[in-house]
Order: C-alpha cells, then sequence, then structure tokens
C-alpha cells in the first residue's frame, strides 16, 4: 500500500504539482470570464461565490508555489480542502434552486454577501459583481448546466485533495 502511495505524498513536494493545480483553476477563472464577457452569461450569486471557491484554490496553490516548505503546504492543503468543499456545497445549493418544484419560492441574494472587510464586488465589480439570475440555466453541455459541471469540478478537486493528503499521512510525511 505504501508503494503505491510514496510517489503521489513524493509529488505534494513538488512546486510543479502544486503549479498544476494552480493552472487548472485559472484556466477555470479564465473560463468563466469567457462565459461572462464572450458569450453574455452574467454570473449569479451563486456564480460569483463559486468563483470565488476556484479564486482560494488557486491562492492555495499559488502559496505553495511561491514558498515550498511543509507550513505552505499545511496552508496550501487547508485552503485547498476548505475552497472544493465549500465550492461543492455552493454548487449544490445552486442545482436545488434551479430544480425547485416552485422557482417563485427558490432565489437568491442579489449582492453577495461577503464580509464586511472583504467587499470583493466593490473592489473587483468586473470579477465578483453578481448580475445574473439564479434559475437562468441555458448553457448545457452533454446535458448539464454549469452548475452541474461546478459540482462535478468541485468533487474531483476535493478528491484528489483526499487522495494527496491520504498518501501524505500514509508515507509518515509532515506537510
Amino acid at each position: 500500500m505504501k508503494a503505491v502511495f510514496h510517489p503521489l505524498s513524493r509529488w505534494a513536494e513538488q512546486k510543479s504539482s502544486w503549479l498544476v493545480l494552480l493552472l487548472s483553476a485559472v484556466a477555470l477563472l479564465v473560463t468563466a470570464l469567457y462565459f461572462q464577457y464572450g458569450l453574455g452569461l452574467k454570473p449569479c450569486i451563486m456564480c460569483i461565490y463559486q468563483r470565488t471557491a476556484v479564486v482560494g484554490i488557486a491562492l492555495s496553490a499559488l502559496l505553495v508555489v511561491l514558498v515550498n516548505n511543509g507550513f505552505s503546504r499545511l496552508l496550501g492543503f487547508a485552503g485547498w480542502a476548505v475552497s472544493a468543499g465549500w465550492g461543492w456545497l455552493i454548487a449544490r445549493e445552486h442545482i436545488d434552486i434551479l430544480t425547485a418544484p416552485n422557482p417563485f419560492f427558490a432565489t437568491c441574494d442579489i449582492v453577495p454577501d461577503f464580509p464586511s472587510w472583504l467587499q470583493l464586488h466593490d473592489w473587483f465589480p468586473a470579477f465578483f459583481a453578481a448580475e445574473g439570475d439564479c434559475l437562468e440555466d441555458s448553457w448545457q453541455f452533454l446535458s448539464m448546466g454549469m452548475a452541474e459541471w461546478m459540482q462535478f469540478i468541485f468533487a474531483a478537486y476535493f478528491i484528489a485533495f483526499v487522495i494527496v493528503f491520504v498518501a501524505r499521512l500514509v508515507d509518515k510525511k509532515p506537510f
């Protein structure tokens, strides 16, 4: 068992693995901006919260790319796990809104509820302002809407985290 996890455990020590995580999150953010500005699909509040979770994954990975030591990896793992888990929960809630039996009662906020000390929608409105409707689900790919794809993507991020984290524990490596 240890022979299987050892390469994964060592890979977590490499900046290149964290760079892959960072680039995947940046690719998702660029794709979100393309959908917003290229295709004219305005993000709703749930989309903005999911976007914020992807930013959390990107910043967690960037930290380790810039400073690769045990403490930064521990923070990177924590940020990766929390952001992926939170993103999955938000995507799940978004799907619940989209599939509610009575859409009249399935609403979401208009203005993001960021902490008072982190008003991202005021500081970076082109990136974090929610101008869309949570019930808008016109974009589909392989019979799945954006919220469903994001739930799948966040699940993949979280599963990857669990695999790498367990590999570190099995290999008895400090972070």
